[in-house]
């Protein structure tokens, strides 16, 4: 693929995955193992409450084409196929969702060196269409994203972003919600492998006049072991432990608390 600027979806990704990536707010155990035949196995349950639920993903890649497929215990079939190179600098992702009918999206990225496209279909009686493009460098890159509904002939959402992107950090600057929120993100790796790092994310939704401030940072204690913190001033704490257990195998356990707001004595 393209040594381009990378896709709109990108933009602002390593501080939202710093911050939300692997966090929930109940019990969640996730263990991932390889067998021998390259199908990459993932294994997930959640306890809600006094209510469990999980499911068990299978990845598995054959020269350009990858398969992925979920089951979770409410019977649902998630199923997704990514096909690379189909035509010249593109990808073609396809998904759909058993029993759910509706659920089934086509997507198309083509990659160039300064620029990135993507065109989304959603597989309705009434497709929505949804479309980014991306211009820049690996370095400082602008991009857009629009929906469109062609049977109410307007327009679902439209986003733009900017990311500038150095060897040990990277920054974004996202106006979404058609213009109703800014979020601005900042994100400063510790280590070469870029394993720890600190992250701090502000955002604004205009209509409501509502401020959201996060830090947060991940720390590598070990090759094997990674701690992952944040706090946001409207006082949630979630913290995350993942460690290998055995190769290319990992356990996650992740907790949520409200932080009650300080009171002067």
């Amino acid at each position: 693929m393209s040594k381009g600027p990378g896709l709109f979806v990108d933009i602002g990704k390593r501080a939202k995955d710093l911050l939300t990536k692997d966090y929930t707010s109940d019990q969640k155990f996730t263990v991932s193992t390889y067998t021998g035949a390259g199908v990459a196995i993932t294994s997930t349950s959640l306890k809600k409450g006094g209510l469990s639920t999980g499911d068990v993903a299978a990845l598995y890649k054959y020269k350009n084409t990858q398969f992925d497929v979920k089951v979770d215990t409410d019977s649902n079939i998630s199923t997704t196929m990514t096909f690379t190179d189909i035509l010249p600098s593109t990808k073609t992702i396809a998904s759909f969702k058993v029993p759910d009918y509706n659920s089934g999206k086509l997507e198309v990225q083509y990659f160039h060196h300064h620029a990135t496209f993507t065109t989304t279909i959603a597989l309705y009686k009434t497709p929505v269409v949804d479309a980014t493009a991306t211009i820049g460098t690996p370095s400082i890159a602008f991009g857009a994203e629009a929906g469109y509904d062609p049977t109410k002939g307007n327009f679902t959402k439209y986003t733009a972003g900017i990311s500038v992107t150095k060897p040990d950090s990277c920054a974004s600057i996202i106006l979404g919600d058609k213009g109703d929120s800014i979020k601005a993100s900042y994100v400063h790796y510790l280590d070469n492998l870029k394993k720890s790092a600190a992250v701090g994310e502000i955002s604004r939704k205009f209509s409501t006049n509502e401020n959201t401030f996060t830090v947060g940072g991940a720390y590598a204690v070990d090759h094997l072991t990674l701690i992952k913190a944040k706090l946001n001033n409207h006082g949630r704490l979630g913290a995350l432990l993942q460690h290998e257990v055995i190769p290319k195998s990992l356990l996650t356990v992740s907790v949520a608390f409200k932080v009650p707001p300080y009171t002067v004595p």
